[in-house]
């Protein structure tokens, strides 16, 4: 059978355009992008496409209108930003940054699992931190994160323990490597003896357990991210739409 090809809307098309000039670093994180008149211009089609487009990528999370100052590109450093994918909420109160203790780093040869998800060959070398994340000086998450060598050469512990904002705001500005999806899956675990320890929870007692695969511009792919989450006085929020 012989299949009809398929055609994006227009608004589509320009969004895709849009999205190929922020990975290509045309306008950088919390850069303003040029208006909707000038990209309507640039692209040949009207204003009211060149909005619908934007209205989209606003969506996800990729660009930020400011009303008076025009459409900038979302930054991690942002305090909105903070919780767009640190997704653990508290039962009572207001959603808190965590600290973060790092309590392992390597650079290695990562294993075969990693390199699938990642997309690489077998064999290439990468870097794994372990850190416990604590809200109100409870230990409460254990990640394990896993990255590729190649956007994120010459990472060091130094200049991990020496930021104290959001990783991925950190990866953004040291790097230029710019999370902008994920996918995850979750499951509930019980804590083995080194899970137990760090968290400071009973061996055998119950963790939500996260694995992302996060990918920057492109759908490239940049980051495996497993954790044990102690949930008793939080829960995972996601919103559907």
């Amino acid at each position: 059978m012989v299949r009809s090809p398929t055609f994006s809307p227009l608004y589509q098309q320009i969004k895709a355009l849009i999205m190929q000039s922020l990975g290509q670093g045309e306008w950088k994180p919390g850069e303003l992008i040029p208006s909707e008149v000038e990209l309507s211009l640039r692209f040949g089609v009207s204003q009211g496409t060149v909005r619908k487009a934007i209205d989209e990528l606003s969506n996800e999370n990729l660009l930020v209108r400011r009303q008076g100052k025009g459409t900038f590109v979302a930054t991690h450093n942002e305090a909105r930003a903070h919780f767009r994918f640190l997704r653990l909420v508290p039962d009572t109160g207001e959603p808190k940054y965590p600290e973060s203790r790092i309590v392992e780093f390597k650079r290695l040869r990562l294993p075969a699992d990693i390199t699938r998800l990642l997309e690489l060959k077998a064999g290439e070398s990468g870097f794994v931190i372990s850190r416990v994340l604590s809200f109100n000086a409870k230990p409460t998450v254990l990640d394990e994160i896993w990255l590729p060598l190649g956007p994120f050469k010459g990472l060091s512990i130094e200049q991990l323990n020496a930021w104290s904002g959001p990783l991925y705001g950190f990866f953004e500005s040291t790097f230029d490597v710019c999370m902008v999806s994920a996918e995850e899956r979750i499951k509930a675990v019980s804590a083995d003896k080194t899970q137990a320890d760090l968290l400071g929870v009973d061996q055998g007692f119950p963790l939500l357990y996260v694995e992302r695969l996060s990918r920057a511009f492109g759908d490239k792919p940049v980051e495996v991210r497993r954790g044990w989450y102690v949930t008793d006085n939080f829960y995972y929020k996601n919103e559907l739409s």
